[in-house]
């Protein structure tokens, strides 16, 4: 069976403000369902980091293998995308 990480997600910064009230600071954990809290923008612009860190996969040009800076395509919002070293469960 395929390990599938826990994930973590983190508002890094705000500027301009959201349109759907997200602030720095804010964070979710992800396992298999979609958080309750996150905007379908947000969410639309991290699944494809959220996948690719859950499944064990990495960005060459982030300085953290276990870690990607994604930002959003409908506001000025900066996420951390972060693979814990926690298995979810099935």
């Amino acid at each position: 069976m395929v390990k599938r990480y826990m994930i973590v997600v983190r508002v890094e910064a705000v500027q301009g403000g959201c349109f759907r009230g997200h602030y720095a600071g804010e964070q979710w954990r992800i396992m298999h369902k979609t958080p309750e809290g996150i905007c379908l923008s947000a969410m639309a612009s991290l699944l494809p980091a959220i996948r690719t860190l859950q499944f064990g996969g990495t960005f060459p040009w982030e300085k953290d293998p276990n870690a990607a800076t994604i930002g959003c395509t409908a506001s000025h919002v900066t996420f951390r995308v972060e693979r814990l070293e926690e298995i979810c469960p099935p």
